[in-house]
């Protein structure tokens, strides 16, 4: 292994390496970065010459803990950020394929220039791209908020933002990949190649391996879900990959789909004077199958009064008006069509529910370009931010609180019965807390912000009471961040003893010595069964 990639001394010299956005800290015996296939082979050789357990790293924005090791090597693959190649096909969509490390907003500005490095590429990727060069503009639709994350990481945790309501998740825009196990044999995966039969099924690897296993017997919630690996009868088994979080192998190549972009993009922020109406505009705008409907984003009185307060220290709420203080809660909509006609007669018909649900028209707000877009953009990222410094400044008096932030979806019929149940449950607690996030998919995310241990403790127990209930109605534990190491408890309460013993079956396939991304998804002590 070239010095030139490898680190010995990871917690002086790269302690960053040693956490992600979760805020927790690992150890780790060494670091690697490597730069292309061959490099992640030599590593994985030294971790099993070493016997190290493997932590795979990407841009390390994931808030579960997945990313932050414990003991053994760190393979990041930050620096596998290279575009490799560009076809289109068979229905004439283009698929880019990409290393591992290429980050969200540098493919998004690539797109946006078509100016690719195509040093490497093969005469039908450079065929490819003149036709992309002169086709209409191309997206690459998933949209975590973290612009940071890398594909490899999108793909392992299956990721998903706000658009996911119109356009789905990661997976549905992964057409292949290239997965390498920790004996170093390699598995290649493409959409439609290889599926289960019925439960059982068989792969083989570059080396002529023969994987043999069966897909898990349980049956997937029917909502938004990023919670242990997917699985059905007769699936493709590049989804058993996909969302995976590391656990059965390392992502070295990825082809991702893209897809034309929208000709227009506006955006309407809608206030209410109380909850029963914000869901009221929910339950309508969904009814009205209106297809340039993409994103419904929630906002709920504490998060609406925590924005007010950080907006005179806060430059991105500063370039928006004041939020209206009467009003209780807030849904943001967005809309993308061919053109601003269209735009324009969707957000009419979603104003129209709007006012119908108890909106007031008057004091909403409307984006019909790119500028505006950018700034309701950072008004919805600014609630993340506003809650990460409030947790900051409680740290300086109690250094290791954390915010308790949940992940559950719920179906549509449950969606105003699990508000009711977080504000009552919260009340009673005498919790701080904001409500916000992907309420269009049922979606919403529980930031409680303790200000002692025991307003931790107390949140969690909450937390585990409410996972029982949603699991119970037919809902998620984890609906985009995934398991990690900090949710793994959870994955029990969704999945039952034989759920998750026949997850930790499947990652014995691949991975029969436990060794890559121990922790993630199951306790470590777990993976003796």
């Amino acid at each position: 292994m070239s010095a030139e990639f490898l680190c010995e001394t990871v917690a002086a010299e790269h302690p960053d390496f040693l956490r992600d956005e979760s805020r927790r800290t690992g150890t780790a015996a060494a670091l690697v970065q490597p730069r292309n296939e061959a490099e992640v082979c030599a590593a994985l050789a030294l971790a099993r010459e070493r016997a190290w357990p493997i932590t795979v790293q990407g841009g390390r924005t994931g808030i579960t803990g997945g990313a932050v090791p414990e003991g053994g090597l760190i393979i990041n693959l930050a620096r596998m950020n290279r575009v490799l190649g560009l076809r289109r096909d068979t229905t004439g969509q283009f698929v880019l394929k990409v290393q591992p490390g290429v980050v969200l907003q540098d493919l998004r500005r690539l797109l946006h220039t078509r100016e690719f490095s195509t040093t490497g590429w093969e005469p039908s990727s450079l065929v490819a791209l003149e036709a992309l060069r002169a086709a209409p503009p191309q997206c690459f639709v998933p949209d975590p908020t973290e612009t940071t994350a890398t594909l490899g990481g999108m793909a392992a945790c299956n990721a998903s933002g706000a658009c996911t309501f119109r356009y789905g998740a990661t997976r549905g825009y992964i057409a292949g990949l290239r997965l390498m196990l920790a004996d170093g044999d390699v598995l290649v995966l493409q959409r439609g190649g290889a599926h289960a039969q019925d439960r059982e099924f068989t792969l083989l690897t570059e080396n002529q391996q023969r994987l043999v296993g069966h897909v898990p017997d349980y049956a997937l919630p029917r909502v938004k879900n990023a919670a242990g690996y997917f699985a059905a009868p007769d699936m493709d088994l590049l989804d058993l990959v996909i969302g995976s979080e590391g656990t059965l192998g390392l992502v070295t190549e990825l082809d991702v789909k893209l897809l034309p972009a929208p000709g227009a993009r506006w955006g309407l922020m809608a206030f209410f004077p109380d909850q029963a109406a914000a869901v009221r505009f929910v339950h309508g705008a969904r009814a009205a199958d209106e297809d340039r409907l993409v994103a419904l984003e929630f906002f709920d009185a504490r998060a609406l009064e925590l924005l007010r307060r950080v907006r005179p220290r806060m430059v991105s709420l500063l370039a928006l008006p004041e939020i209206p203080a009467q009003f209780h809660s807030a849904v943001y909509a967005e809309l993308h069509a061919s053109d601003e006609e269209g735009a324009g007669e969707g957000a009419a018909v979603i104003a129209e529910i709007m006012t119908a649900s108890g909106g007031n028209e008057e004091a909403a707000w409307l984006a019909s370009n790119e500028h505006d877009m950018e700034r309701f953009k950072a008004f919805r990222h600014a609630l993340p931010e506003a809650v990460n410094s409030l947790i900051d400044e409680r740290r300086r008096t109690e250094p290791t609180l954390t915010k308790l932030g949940t992940d559950m979806a719920v179906p549509d019929a449950q969606l105003g019965a699990i508000l009711e149940r977080y504000a009552c449950d919260l009340a009673a607690a005498g919790l701080d807390y904001v409500i916000f996030g992907h309420i269009g998919n049922n979606h919403l995310h529980v930031n409680i912000l303790p200000s002692s241990k025991a307003d931790y403790q107390c949140g969690r127990e909450l937390y585990l009471a409410w996972a029982r209930e949603v699991v119970g109605w037919g809902g998620t534990v984890a609906a985009e961040h995934g398991i990690g190491k900090l949710k793994a408890p959870m994955l029990e309460i969704m999945f039952g003893t034989a759920g998750t013993a026949a997850m930790r079956a499947v990652k014995r396939v691949f991975d029969p010595e436990g060794r890559m991304s121990p922790g993630n998804l199951f306790p470590k002590a777990g993976m003796a069964s």
